[in-house]
């Protein structure tokens, strides 16, 4: 078995210390890291190791974004795709080297959230959130190789994805275009929603909660931001995908939880 987790930490300098629980809990193969929110040379290598997490890729960015990938299993760099055209640090491909799971390709991406305002005319960073959807649409036509791709992903997809469908339809992370848009990425290469396929439509599934509520189980106003997805072959190898919904209680926990998916492979 591997196990595969993703997690926007939020800082993960700040948060490294529910990083370290985490890892002791579950143990995954393998962690991907989204919103590092620091530049490469400062991104705590040490405790990864100490923690058993010897191979590293890493695309740090000063004070924002940033994604990291760390691992028990060996691992080669595979690709940083600039999606959103501008230098940001969102995306590091790896392709696993050795063990059962030799060849595998993870994907480790964080889309931008898209400003406050659908509407690319009056908000810029709506567009560039369509645009960089449209980039990664044409590089996922092309993959002949079994990839997972796993993330924050800033869109909530369906119904009960969200805590209320009508009140959010013109949010950004759910808005039709949106969706539309995601499942154009998704159609070309013939991705597998593997959260979906574990924890069925329509039952609950949310992977953030704003920090606006100090308690986010009062109202349960969440979303599904964070997904992982995987072409058809290996998705057909995953056995398990489970959520840590209780490391949003942790002390200074992120916004985001940690999703599990674990493969046969």
């Amino acid at each position: 078995m591997v196990s595969v987790a993703t997690w926007n930490i939020n800082s993960v300098r700040l948060r490294m210390p529910i990083v370290e629980r985490f890892l002791q809990e579950e143990a995954p193969d393998v962690l991907c890291l989204q919103e590092i929110k620091c530049e490469e040379h400062l991104f705590p290598y040490d405790a990864f190791r100490a923690a058993g997490y010897e191979h590293m890729a890493v695309h740090g960015q000063k004070g924002y974004h940033g994604v990291a990938t760390v691992s028990k299993i060996p691992l080669a760099e595979f690709s940083r795709h600039d999606w959103q055209d501008n230098g940001e640090a969102r995306h590091v491909g790896v392709e696993l080297t050795e063990g059962p799971a030799k060849g595998v390709v993870i994907e480790n991406v964080y889309i931008p959230a898209g400003g406050d305002e659908p509407d690319r005319e009056k908000n810029p960073k709506f567009g560039q959130k369509l645009d960089f959807l449209g980039r990664m649409t044409r590089w996922a036509d092309a993959i002949d190789r079994p990839t997972l791709i796993v993330g924050d992903f800033n869109i909530a997809p369906l119904e009960s994805d969200v805590w209320n469908h009508k009140q959010l339809l013109k949010v950004v992370s759910h808005t039709p275009i949106e969706v539309e848009t995601l499942q154009r990425f998704k159609d070309a290469h013939g991705w597998t929603d593997i959260g979906r396929e574990h924890i069925l439509d329509p039952e609950r599934y949310y992977t953030w909660w704003s920090y606006r509520n100090r308690d986010h189980t009062a109202n349960d106003r969440g979303r599904r931001l964070d997904h992982m997805w995987a072409s058809p072959d290996l998705a057909k190898q995953a056995t398990g995908h489970r959520l840590r919904e209780d490391a949003r209680g942790w002390e200074k926990p992120s916004d985001h939880i940690p999703v599990i998916t674990e493969f046969t492979l």
